[in-house]
């Protein structure tokens, strides 16, 4: 090889060493940056979860509940007695939902509370019934406060007035899932009231409404959804939306709910619907203000 070749090929391996050198630093930076592009990527979606959760959260006032004689699950001995009062009640509503007798019902999983008058203790009933509920193991439950003119479901739970129901139904919410809270409690979720609006019971009758409760019925099979409806006396929208339930109570006080009332807002709900009566605010010694709820139960044969 002659001199000018062998100085060429010197000088073409200094430069092939140069290009190899130079490029070492980028292989470098490409692993470095390859897990931070994975770390900055998961922390994005761990922001938008926590943003969804914090826009669909309600933080219940346990103490507030168990001061006002609700079942409460870290209490266990204040309402042992509450707690096995509420269990009688929900076996058979439960039965009913997934049991045999499911198949002979629409909507078998829908439960409206409700009572003939006002103040006759349908709302602590509803949620207590849903507390109940929501102790079960393979259960979930969600509450839907459709007393759309005198909301109360989340005063008792300490919270603020939030958007829901009434929101949902007028379109200024759109999706179910904006409508619906997780909670501090296990298995339970709320649908609030919403705002009241001049249209409010109206909405309750309406296509949308009954489009809603199918959806809730059939998108989780294991679900119970408790609606803490108006009265039935007075209120002409509480039996139409009866008809898109598969189960009733009536709230019952003693000493107060006349005979005549109970049997005109039984009268009120229609024939396939599964009704039972739930006797409130029963005085059993001095010392209990709710001391048993008699429950009668049973579903009207079809003709």
């Amino acid at each position: 090889m002659s001199t000018i070749e062998q100085a060429l090929a010197k000088k073409l391996a200094a430069i092939n060493d140069s290009a190899d050198s130079s490029n070492e630093p980028e292989v470098e930076a490409q692993s470095i940056t390859e897990p931070e592009t994975k770390a900055t990527t998961i922390e994005a979606a761990q922001q938008v979860e926590l943003k969804a959760k914090t826009d669909n959260y309600i933080e219940i006032n346990l103490k507030h509940l168990a001061e006002k004689d609700f079942i409460v699950p870290e209490k266990v001995a204040g309402n042992r007695i509450l707690k096995e009062e509420f269990r009688q009640i929900k076996r058979k509503l439960l039965n009913n939902a997934f049991g045999a007798v499911a198949k002979t019902l629409d909507h078998p999983n829908l439960i409206m509370i409700t009572s003939a008058r006002p103040n006759e203790g349908k709302t602590y009933i509803s949620i207590n019934l849903a507390l109940s509920i929501a102790l079960e193991q393979d259960k979930t439950v969600l509450l839907v406060d459709a007393d759309v003119l005198k909301p109360s479901v989340l005063k008792e739970f300490g919270v603020k007035s939030q958007p829901g129901l009434i929101e949902y139904l007028l379109g200024d919410k759109t999706n179910i899932s904006d409508i619906i809270y997780h909670t501090n409690i296990d298995n339970l979720k709320v649908i609030p009231a919403g705002i009241p609006h001049h249209l409010s019971n109206e909405l309750l009758a309406s296509e949308k409404m009954a489009t809603l409760a199918e959806e809730l019925s059939s998108r989780y099979p294991d679900r119970v959804v408790i609606f803490d409806t108006p009265p039935l006396l007075g209120v002409t929208e509480t039996p139409v939306l009866a008809r898109l339930m598969g189960q009733a109570l009536i709230a019952v006080e003693e000493n107060k709910t006349s005979l005549i009332d109970v049997n005109q807002a039984n009268s009120l709900l229609h024939d396939d619907l599964a009704k039972g009566l739930v006797l409130n605010k029963a005085i059993h010694s001095q010392k209990e203000i709710y001391g048993y709820y008699g429950y009668g139960y049973g579903k009207q044969s079809k003709d």
